[in-house]
């Protein structure tokens, strides 16, 4: 597996350097899952269904009770990820910013991640 580095932005790495991709490693499976989880459905004009329903699951007054179930479902159809060791997600209303941290087993290894959204 080889995917692009995304740079302190979110922008690919076009450095031309060769060092420009994360090959057959768990940092790869680890972007693959922040780029998932911030890629909202129907964003992708390949694929209109990939991608999190953010717009009519995720986000709302009444959507906290099953978010979490959404988001690790996202998680675990990640190319590369075999299951989840650990998760826990905090919402932050003054900020309107939902942090996940997430422990994933991968085929190349465990995987860390704490993301805001």
């Amino acid at each position: 597996m080889r995917v692009r580095k995304l740079d302190p932005n979110g922008d690919y790495t076009l450095t031309g350097t060769g060092n420009d991709y994360y090959a057959d490693n768990a940092q790869a499976v680890g972007q693959l899952i922040q780029t998932g989880l911030a890629l909202f459905q129907g964003e992708w004009f390949l694929d209109t269904s990939q991608g999190m329903p953010w717009r009519t699951e995720v986000l709302g007054k009444y959507t906290a009770p099953g978010y979490d179930t959404i988001i690790k479902e996202q998680i675990r159809s990640t190319l590369g990820v075999q299951s989840i060791t650990s998760y826990s997600s905090s919402y932050d209303p003054a900020r309107r910013a939902l942090t996940v941290n997430v422990s994933a087993e991968s085929v190349y290894g465990p995987v860390t991640l704490a993301t805001t959204l």
